[in-house]
């Protein structure tokens, strides 16, 4: 008899990163295991549940029994098994001891060659394991083959024993149908209870009564949508909803927005906003400020220049969402002022004052300080450029030079990511050439496969230098990529270097 099976493990709030890995690895590794052990039947269907507090898997014609089967158990070859008479052997008794048969089972036996001598085999009858048997042994592998970095140790209710997981287990359903399937996990027994939203859901305690009713019921007494991919697509709907009412669009952020639907199980979107004065900070410093440490989606105009305005994806949805809106724009204030701050520092000091300090900047202990390598890349872009315009050669120079200082700013100690677009800030503040401020951010293009390439000849210039150095410099003391390492991404530099050529006129 076969029926739709559900498996959840009801937990603390999981990594939010890592949560969607986590919910296909679950689900696969069950029903992988289901299968090697002929529980599942052909043309099941599989959906995998994911929420903070829980991982859950649904697959449909499941067996309850799996089907016996025949096998050739192989025992020994013939001549240790059998005496010149054809009498078993003391040996051979001894095998068919241990599978629990006497000396009648000796007729039973047949020899077969296997190319270098007779084997005697016994077909046997191997009957077919349980659905308790098979999905206990599923729920373990599924767990123990998890994605998980860390685990941490806990104590489980009885107080004297602990597991490892990655955050403290504290419920497990397991039904066929409506039955319960009689197992256990990390000292959790299975039943047909679960919980609902932490502070949304209409009873604390819920009775799922069919593997079948598992969604309908979180969503409806819960106030829980279990599935990933349909809290995801909820999440869009409603932030283009709530963009659309003021004119405006959400910024696109796939990442993001994986990472917000691991943190909710039932979306709420709000609006909130921020003083105009922090709009004279550089948009993606107040973006990814934003979006880094507050998890908001920064709203942009037709323009695509960033509003004061950002949503807030909720896991509430209180009747007056003031004071959650509130709580939200006190809490991006600091860090909004923080990016202003960083912005009005560095801006005190200009570029070219900045640069003996890349002198104390380790590049690499083999190549020297971040200086060094900066006169390197000065040096190499000076000569492409002579032999390319010798009209752009000073620009080249001098973009080649203030090219990493900004990574001595404050804002790129605080936000990595803006190296380069920073440099570009700075350089058009102190009144620099456009062509000499676009080469600062331009020279790490382009970043990965499909990027764009630098937008005019001395950010190509200094792009080809900078690579060029990198190449030469990291396999000159050995640090060549191998086929599964490249921790200074060299394979990228060099398919830049490539792209970079093929895609542009150079006259090289």
């Amino acid at each position: 008899m076969s029926s739709n099976l559900l498996v959840e493990l009801f937990v603390e709030e999981l990594p939010p990163k890592a949560l969607k890995k986590l919910g296909e690895s679950f689900l696969q590794t069950i029903v992988d295991t289901l299968q090697s052990q002929g529980l599942v039947t052909d043309g099941a269907q599989t959906t995998v549940f994911a929420t903070p507090r829980r991982l859950a898997a649904h697959i449909t014609n499941v067996s309850a029994k799996a089907a016996d089967k025949q096998i050739a158990q192989k025992l020994m070859p013939a001549t240790v098994g059998l005496d010149a008479s054809g009498n078993a052997t003391p040996a051979l008794v001894k095998k068919l001891q241990a599978l629990g048969l006497d000396g009648s089972a000796v007729s039973q036996l047949r020899k077969e060659h296997d190319g270098k001598a007779d084997i005697l085999f016994l077909d046997v009858t191997q009957a077919g394991a349980t659905l308790a048997e098979g999905l206990q042994k599923a729920i373990d592998e599924a767990l123990a083959k998890l994605p998980i970095p860390k685990v941490m140790t806990y104590q489980i209710n009885d107080g004297w024993e602990s597991v490892n997981f990655v955050r403290p287990a504290h419920g497990l359903v397991a039904l066929h149908g409506s039955e319960v399937v009689p197992v256990s996990v990390l000292g959790l027994q299975a039943q047909k209870t679960t919980q609902g939203h932490r502070f949304e859901a209409k009873s604390s305690i819920i009775h799922i009564t069919s593997a079948d009713t598992y969604t309908n019921q979180l969503r409806e007494e819960g106030a829980v949508i279990a599935s990933f991919a349909e809290r995801r697509a909820e999440i869009v709907k409603q932030l283009n909803a709530a963009a659309a009412k003021e004119h405006l669009t959400p910024i696109e952020d796939d990442a993001l927005l994986d990472e917000v639907t691991a943190l909710v199980e039932l979306p709420n979107i709000l609006l909130g906003q921020f003083e105009h004065e922090y709009l004279e900070v550089p948009q993606e410093c107040l973006i990814l400020t934003m979006k880094a440490n507050q998890k908001y989606f920064p709203l942009l105009d037709a323009n695509q220049k960033l509003t004061n305005k950002f949503l807030i994806v909720s896991n509430i949805n209180p009747a007056d969402p003031s004071k959650v809106i509130g709580g939200n724009e006190r809490v991006v204030r600091p860090r909004l002022a923080d990016a202003k701050f960083f912005f009005d520092q560095d801006r005190k000091k200009t570029l070219e004052s900045r640069v003996v300090g890349l002198e104390k900047v380790v590049y690499h202990n083999k190549l020297g300080s971040q200086g060094e390598r900066n006169a390197r890349v000065v040096a190499i872009a000076k000569a492409i450029a002579e032999q390319i315009n010798p009209t752009l050669t000073a620009k080249v120079e001098l973009a080649a030079r203030l090219s990493k200082v900004d990574l001595l700013t404050d804002m790129v100690g605080e936000f990595p990511e803006l190296q380069g677009i920073m440099g570009r800030y700075y350089a058009q503040h102190e009144g620099l050439d456009n062509d000499v401020a676009f080469a600062i951010e331009d020279h790490y293009k382009p970043r990965f496969a499909g990027d764009e390439l630098p937008r005019n000849l001395v950010g190509l210039v200094v792009a080809l230098a900078d690579k060029l150095e990198t190449l030469v410099g990291l396999f000159s003391i050995g640090e060549k990529p191998t086929g599964d390492k490249d921790p200074f991404a060299l394979r990228r530099q060099a398919l830049g270097i490539i792209r970079m050529l093929i895609d542009t006129t150079l006259p090289l």
